[in-house]
């Protein structure tokens, strides 16, 4: 059975963005890209909501096309556009780039879109990472810790009465000072 792997970069204090979006902060070089293509490569597709797939579908798509374009960049852009995505989003009126979209997440459709053949499904966006965690639909974390501190913006995880017991599985420590911890949650 494949698994759902939210994969997001936070700031140490726990932000996936700055005041009023910002993510200049994030210390993305080409070892870390590197391993952004390779991971999203091996991908059986993405589970974005709709502003993460606002974000990708405004660069990734021609991205390639561009000759100034980095060549991580000129990598990863069909990468993303051959992916099979589903967009999670209640005000989208279509999507493309082979993507599907959805209105309203389904634990039952999304247990058994885990069912089906292919690669681990790549997760991404906080308000929809929230939904998936309710549910109980997330079986890996991939967290990209940014040596940063935002002090304030919005918050990878948000404020819960409920413990989540989790085990790392993997950490690795990038030359840039990012951090990656994997982790599944634990019954």
């Amino acid at each position: 059975m494949r698994k759902i792997v939210l994969m997001m970069s936070v700031s140490l204090d726990g932000y996936i963005e700055g005041p009023d979006g910002d993510i200049g902060w994030h210390r993305v070089d080409d070892e870390l890209l590197a391993h952004m293509n390779a991971t999203v490569g091996r991908m059986g597709g993405l589970i974005h909501g709709r502003r993460v797939y606002e974000l990708m579908a405004a660069y990734w798509p021609t991205a390639d096309a561009d000759p100034d374009a980095p060549a991580s960049d000129k990598e990863f852009a069909p990468i993303w556009r051959d992916l099979p995505k589903i967009v999670y989003s209640r005000t989208l009126t279509h999507v493309g780039w082979n993507s599907t979209l959805v209105r309203e997440v389904v634990p039952e459709e999304v247990r058994a879109l885990k069912e089906q053949p292919g690669g681990d499904l790549g997760l991404g966006g906080a308000d929809l990472a929230e939904t998936f965690l309710r549910y109980g639909l997330v079986d890996e974390l991939r967290i990209y810790v940014h040596p940063v501190l935002v002090g304030r913006g919005k918050p990878l995880f948000p404020h819960t009465d409920t413990t989540t017991s989790l085990r790392l599985v993997e950490s690795h420590t990038f030359g840039n000072g990012v951090v990656l911890l994997r982790y599944e949650p634990t019954p």
